[in-house]
């Protein structure tokens, strides 16, 4: 059974934690977790993009010489596709380029990319992460004495306004609750800190 380093609040580690084979301990499938990382940054796309067609460009309306006699080839318009200012054939629209994967696909893409967290000994467990304020120092200090210097990624249980803004000017640092936590951002970070309750409610969810 795989192990993770347990911390309290002071950075200082205080023992081990096992890990549920279930959710840690699976094979990691890279394909899966390609699939649902492109389908995470396809999600990001705004899709804002778009194109004039002939019909969109204005002027044109007018048949810029006649049909016959002039030695020239045939025009109906100054803005068709093949003129300098004329519309764009195939262009892109506007569009939604999100899409869905499959519930077990991407379970097994957030096992994965846990499972190889866990495998390199970049997981860490807190036994709690409470902040009586927002203080960016406090984190600064914590991730001193775990000797982290990575770019790290804290995950709770769920929102906390505290963590959110005492992480938020750290540019090595990202902080999300556990309903946002996503496989784009396991891997994007080297470390990952979990509380214990997160990592309880994670392995529940993951097992059903």
């Amino acid at each position: 059974m795989l192990k993770a380093a347990l911390y309290n609040i002071d950075g200082n580690q205080v023992g081990e934690i096992d890990l549920k084979n279930e959710v840690f301990g699976v094979p990691v499938h890279e394909a899966v977790i390609h699939q649902a990382v492109v389908k995470q940054m396809a999600g990001r796309r705004l899709g804002t993009h778009d194109t004039k067609t002939k019909a969109l460009t204005r002027g044109g309306g007018r048949k810029p010489w006649r049909q016959k006699g002039t030695g020239r080839s045939r025009h109906g318009s100054t803005r068709s596709p093949i003129w300098r200012k004329g519309g764009i054939v195939f262009g892109p629209h506007p569009r939604d380029y999100s899409y869905n994967l499959p519930k077990k696909m991407r379970r097994l893409a957030l096992k994965s990319a846990l499972s190889a967290k866990a495998k390199e000994g970049n997981l860490f467990i807190l036994e709690e992460l409470k902040l009586s304020q927002p203080k960016t120092k406090d984190i600064l200090v914590l991730l001193d004495k775990m000797k982290i210097g990575e770019r790290t990624l804290f995950v709770t249980a769920g929102p906390d306004e505290n963590v959110l803004k005492s992480t938020r000017n750290i540019s090595r640092v990202k902080y999300l609750p556990l309903t946002g936590m996503s496989v784009y951002d396991v891997l994007a970070y080297q470390k990952l800190i979990m509380t214990r309750e997160t990592l309880d409610r994670c392995e529940e969810v993951l097992t059903k």
